[in-house]
C-alpha cells in the first residue's frame, strides 16, 4: 500500500549484468511510456544498470525529463586509487547516481564482502550525497534453524556503526532472503513483514523512534506483478528490490503500478 506510515514506497529495478547500453536505453524509453506521469507522485522508481550503461541512461533521463532514479549496483569506499577494476562513489556522484546498492548477498557471496566492507561502502555512499540501498537477509539453513532475525540484526547493527538518527533516516534498507533471490521461491507476505518489522525494531531501538518511523524498508526476492501488491500491504514493507522481473518494461512497469495504489 502506497504511503503506509508517510512513507513514499521505493521500487527499484536491479539488472545485475543484463543489458549492454542499447538495450538499457530501449528498456527506459518503453518503461517511461508505459508509466503515467503522476504514478511518480505515489511512488519512486529507480534502476540500477550495470556500470557500463550508466551515462547513456543518465542522458536519457535527463534529456527526456524522466523522472525515475538511477542508480548503481556497486562501488568502492574510496574516492581514487590503485583499485582495478572498481568504481569510485565519486564518478557515481557526478553522473547524478540517486541510489547504490550495498551488501547485496551476490556481492556478500561471490566477492567475499564481510559486514565491515559493508560499513566502509556505506559510508562512502553517503559522503558522496547518495542514498545507500543496504540489502540484508539469511540463507535457507539460516532460516530453517531459526536464524533469521538474528541475521538480519547483525547485518543491520554492523552497517550503521557511526551514523546519527538523521542519517539512518535518510536510508533505505531491503531486506532480501538470500534463498529467495532468483529461485521463483518468495517469502510469504507475513514471512516478508515479520523480518522488515524487526529491522524497524532494532532501528528504533537504536536510533530512536523517529529514525524508525522514516527508513524505508524495501522487500527483495522474486518479486513478481502478482505477488507484489500482497507484499506491498504489509505495514512495514515500502517497497521492493526488482531483479530478473525490472529486465523487462512490461513487468517492471506493472510492479510499479501495483506499488503505487
Amino acid at each position: 500500500m502506497a504511503g503506509v506510515g508517510g512513507r513514499k514506497p521505493l521500487i527499484s529495478g536491479n539488472w545485475k549484468m543484463h543489458h549492454n547500453h542499447f538495450d538499457a536505453i530501449a528498456l527506459v524509453q518503453k518503461l517511461a511510456y508505459l508509466l503515467d506521469k503522476d504514478i511518480y507522485d505515489r511512488v519512486d522508481v529507480s534502476v540500477h544498470p550495470p556500470f557500463t550503461d550508466i551515462r547513456s541512461i543518465q542522458t536519457l533521463l535527463d534529456i527526456d525529463k524522466i523522472p525515475i532514479a538511477l542508480g548503481a549496483q556497486h562501488c568502492h569506499w574510496e574516492e581514487k586509487g590503485a583499485f582495478t577494476g572498481e568504481v569510485s562513489p565519486a564518478f557515481l556522484a557526478k553522473l547524478d547516481v540517486r541510489y547504490c546498492i550495498v551488501g547485496h548477498s551476490e556481492r556478500r557471496e561471490l566477492f567475499g564482502q564481510d559486514d565491515a566492507v559493508v560499513e566502509r561502502i556505506l559510508h562512502a555512499i553517503l559522503r558522496w550525497g547518495m542514498t545507500p540501498i543496504l540489502c540484508v537477509g539469511e540463507t535457507l539453513a539460516e532460516r530453517e534453524a531459526g536464524e533469521m532475525i538474528a541475521k538480519v540484526h547483525l547485518q543491520v547493527r554492523a552497517a550503521l556503526q557511526g551514523l546519527s538518527p538523521e542519517q539512518v533516516a535518510g536510508l533505505v534498507v531491503a531486506y532480501e532472503p538470500i534463498w529467495a533471490i532468483g529461485t521463483g521461491r518468495v517469502a510469504s507476505a507475513a514471512d516478508a513483514q515479520e523480518a522488515c518489522a524487526a529491522i524497524r525494531a532494532l532501528i528504533a531501538d537504536h536510533r530512536g523512534a523517529d529514525a524508525a518511523a522514516a527508513v524505508r524498508i524495501q522487500y527483495g526476492g522474486s518479486v513478481k506483478p502478482d505477488n507484489v501488491a500482497e507484499l506491498m500491504a504489509e505495514p512495514d514493507i515500502d517497497g521492493a528490490l526488482v531483479g530478473g522481473a525490472s529486465l523487462e518494461a512490461d513487468s517492471f512497469a506493472a510492479i510499479v503500478r501495483d506499488g503505487a495504489k
